[in-house]
């Protein structure tokens, strides 16, 4: 028997284990190879209950790393100045309807119901072709409406946080609880027929009202939610309704024999309904300041209010000049109007 010398034999030992790396090399291209022809072509299989219970996903929106469309609808007259809509408010499309022009595109077949005939005219017209998101607005930039210590539209969309829009489908752009909050329709019988609400004509007209918007529906006994006919919605929130509704609420509000005004407030109590909250839907203002705004650091010592950030004005028209002319025609300098706007905010 030949013997082999110890040199051949670690040769042949090297031989041997390159050999076998060699193999086992092949076996990991292999593997990761297979690895990623499976990633790659069927992604539905991977992560599922994850990616379907996304936020994004759960509203319609699922293409991550892409910013959603947005679009603001905003219900004006024709003497309105909205161009501080384009001096401050970036990434948003803007469809601004004139309620009385006739020539304006797009525009509504007849100025009624204030708000909600420009708001159910976008929803119809728009409603193969909708953003991401929209905001329904009215058009001045300062306004007793706006949830803000100046009453200051920008910041609220500037401040609008768009991921919990597209987690929820439909938010409030107010947060304090005046106006509406918790019941501001008592609808029993009983208590709308009693001599102290004889003035009362939107809690009187409601009730018939509601039956011809929603004959399918059952009347709540109390209708609670933040005014004034400002909010957010996704697009699979509004496809949620057919555009037949839609169709049938406008003719609805063409033809009512309640005024502009009423017919206008029938559907501001209304809209928390239709994209499926609860008849009270009155969240507590400092989460609502949080989620809605990115406010989370105010100081709210009632369920409702958090301060001084919203202050019921003494009138409904703001003074002329606001906010560098006061109530009471005082100048408000820069240096007071940045104290306005703290006033309600915890130092950090």
């Amino acid at each position: 028997m030949i013997k082999s010398s110890p040199l051949a034999w670690a040769m042949h030992r090297r031989q041997r284990v390159n050999v076998l790396l060699g193999l086992i090399g092949f076996i990991a291209v292999c593997h990761y190879t297979l690895s990623l022809f499976s990633t790659n072509s069927y992604p539905q299989n991977r992560n599922l209950s994850m990616v379907t219970n996304t936020p994004e996903k759960s509203a319609g929106f699922s293409h991550k790393g892409q910013r959603p469309t947005k679009a603001l609808v905003v219900a004006s007259m024709s003497s309105d100045d909205t161009s501080w809509i384009q001096d401050n408010i970036r990434g948003w499309q803007i469809n601004r309807y004139i309620g009385d022009s006739e020539v304006s595109h797009p525009r509504v077949p007849k100025n009624k119901g204030r708000e909600a005939m420009v708001y159910l005219s976008y929803m119809i017209d728009y409603y193969d072709t909708l953003p991401d998101v929209m905001v329904f607005m009215h058009s001045q930039r300062y306004q007793w409406h706006n949830d803000d210590p100046l009453y200051d539209g920008v910041p609220v969309l500037q401040n609008l946080q768009i991921p919990f829009v597209l987690s929820q489908g439909y938010v409030n752009l107010r947060c304090v609880w005046i106006l509406g909050c918790p019941a501001e329709l008592q609808l029993d019988p009983e208590f709308i027929n009693s001599p102290e609400q004889a003035s009362q004509t939107t809690q009187l007209e409601y009730g018939k009202a509601f039956g011809e918007i929603f004959p399918n529906e059952t009347l709540p006994m109390v209708v609670g939610v933040s005014c004034c006919g400002q909010f957010a919605l996704t697009r699979e929130k509004i496809r949620s309704r057919s555009r037949e509704d839609y169709i049938h609420w406008r003719q609805w509000l063409l033809e009512t024999p309640l005024d502009d005004a009423i017919s206008g407030r029938v559907f501001e109590y209304s809209w928390h309904i239709i994209f499926g909250k609860e008849a009270v839907h009155c969240p507590n203002a400092k989460e609502c300041y949080c989620n809605v705004f990115g406010l989370c650091n105010l100081e709210c010592g009632e369920e409702g209010t958090c301060g001084n950030r919203w202050i019921l004005p003494p009138s409904s028209t703001l003074p002329q000049g606001w906010p560098a002319r006061g109530w009471n025609g005082e100048s408000q300098d820069e240096e007071t109007l940045a104290r306005l706007r703290n006033s309600s905010i915890s130092p950090t």
